[in-house]
């Protein structure tokens, strides 16, 4: 290809508003894939979960319905963050149908992969014919769903296989792998990418899955608690609830604020795993929540209550609950804060290093 088609095809790309980068595709994307499935799957699993423990049929339905959707959802959330026109952007709920249904227990996956090839592909002919209002959501749909059926299936099958690998070596392996997973997770949640969506796309559960929400714990709590002398309650809040990702720009300032949420993660993760055996069996998305609405504990309790109810789990024992408070909200808050604190006398953390943006 000569230099002047190679230029033709860049500004064309550019004037499509098409940005092959690792940002566009693996930050924004997948954290608007976490957006939609917290909008459908997990708040779903939630209010059905309510509607459950209530005996409120309508919230059970409620949920159901919410449920119904992730696929679409995930996939509409995706197109919004490669900015797709509108056309493109409808023409998603099928291709997002159609790749979680064939991509089974990888589904986030498929429809990650899936609706980024779509997307871009329908953002290529849109508007690039007089007739955009066929010609847009045919080739969107119809690339995306000949996607789905060619690719879907082996990519949810090679998805799972590998979650359930690190579910396996996590069973086998509690204490090395309790740590590997609540660093590794952990860290995810703190960077700018979606831990959730990968703990999703994985199929993270059980005792890995635990070990994945005392990381997030570890660091949402721990950057909470170790910052409260620079931001007080609300950062208290932000953190918490919200999210550790408010310490990036501090942490490219300064990564040894990191070391103390890290570390403790490297303990309350074995701990998770080795002494109170504490299992993440709610939707997997829920592993890489942690504390952010306490949507990390919610699946943890849903877990239990399937659990008890499948005949698997005897009940729900107070050994249980101890082993959810402490790894999740007591052990990471001690450690990180008492972490922080030598970090702070040796110099390593100095003043205003974690104060946030206002």
């Amino acid at each position: 290809m000569d230099e002047n088609k190679k230029g033709g095809f860049r500004a064309f790309l550019k004037r499509k508003d098409i940005e092959i980068s690792w940002k566009r595709y693996f930050i924004d994307a997948m954290g608007a894939m976490a957006s939609g499935l917290f909008a459908s799957l997990l708040i779903g699993t939630i209010l059905s979960t309510l509607g459950t423990q209530t005996g409120l049929s309508v919230l059970v339905d409620m949920g159901g319905y919410a449920k119904g959707v992730a696929g679409p959802a995930m996939a509409v959330a995706i197109g919004y963050a490669l900015k797709a026109p509108n056309l493109v952007l409808f023409s998603m709920l099928a291709v997002g149908s159609a790749a979680n249904t064939l991509g089974g227990a990888g589904g986030p996956l498929a429809v990650l992969i899936i609706a980024i090839l779509a997307t871009e592909i329908g953002k290529m002919v849109s508007k690039e014919t007089k007739i955009d209002i066929l010609v847009t959501p045919l080739v969107s749909i119809g690339v995306g769903v000949l996607l789905s059926v060619l690719l879907a299936p082996a990519i949810g099958k090679a998805a799972s296989a590998f979650g359930q690998l690190i579910m396996w070596a996590t069973e086998l392996h509690p204490f090395a792998m309790g740590i590997l997973v609540s660093v590794i997770v952990g860290i995810a949640l703190t960077l700018p990418i979606s831990s959730a969506a990968i703990c999703a796309a994985l199929s993270l559960t059980g005792l890995a899955g635990g070990a994945a929400v005392a990381g997030c714990c570890a660091q949402m709590v721990g950057f909470a608690f170790m910052s409260y002398k620079e931001n007080k309650v609300g950062g208290l809040i932000s953190q918490g609830l919200g999210t550790s990702m408010l310490q990036m720009g501090n942490i490219v300032k300064n990564p040894r604020i990191w070391i103390p949420p890290i570390v403790t993660s490297a303990i309350t993760g074995p701990l998770a795993t080795c002494v109170f055996r504490m299992e993440m069996n709610g939707e997997a998305i829920s592993s890489g929540m942690g504390t952010c609405g306490l949507v990390g504990q919610i699946g943890v309790y849903t877990g239990w209550v399937n659990d008890v109810a499948s005949g698997v789990k005897a009940g729900i024992t107070g050994m249980d609950w101890l082993g959810l408070i402490l790894i999740c909200f007591v052990l990471p808050a001690v450690i990180t804060w008492a972490l922080g604190l030598i970090c702070r006398k040796i110099g390593w953390i100095k003043e205003g290093d974690l104060t946030l943006p206002v």
